[in-house]
């Protein structure tokens, strides 16, 4: 399973993996509880390689975020989703200290964190975009 497979939907709580295209949409199956079910070709579906981080200077891929993420962590899970916000932003800051605290917004920081988490929980240890030759 690769980075380039996960995907978030928006109104969906939790990461998804592409299993197929349907009729109507895809068949995704969660990375929580393992339930597969249909996202509508009219929800919002972003794979995690296309998603990134506004900094001061170019935005950061989430890909790479994940990456500092896991190197600070070594390995294990990340802080919770639910501390509160001073805590988020500041295990945040520690891991990406050049965000852009103007636009990056808390909700932005729980859910990176609990993305990260649930990857983490499905046995990710390698967060890579995608190369040139890799594209299909």
């Amino acid at each position: 399973m690769e980075l380039k497979e996960i995907l978030a939907i928006s109104g969906q709580p939790g990461l998804f993996k592409y299993v197929a295209q349907s009729q109507r949409g895809v068949i995704v199956e969660s990375l929580i509880d393992g339930k597969r079910m249909n996202a509508s070709a009219t929800s919002r579906v972003s794979a995690l390689t296309e998603i990134s981080m506004f900094t001061e200077g170019e935005d950061i891929a989430l890909a790479d975020v994940f990456t500092r993420i896991y190197e600070k962590t070594e390995g294990k899970e990340a802080i919770s989703h639910k501390s509160s916000a001073a805590e988020l932003q500041a295990a945040f800051a520690e891991v990406l200290p050049e965000y852009d605290r103007d636009r990056v917004h808390v909700s932005d920081i729980k859910k990176c964190f609990s993305w990260f988490n649930i990857l983490v929980k499905a046995g990710f240890t390698k967060f890579e975009l995608p190369t040139e030759g890799d594209e299909e």
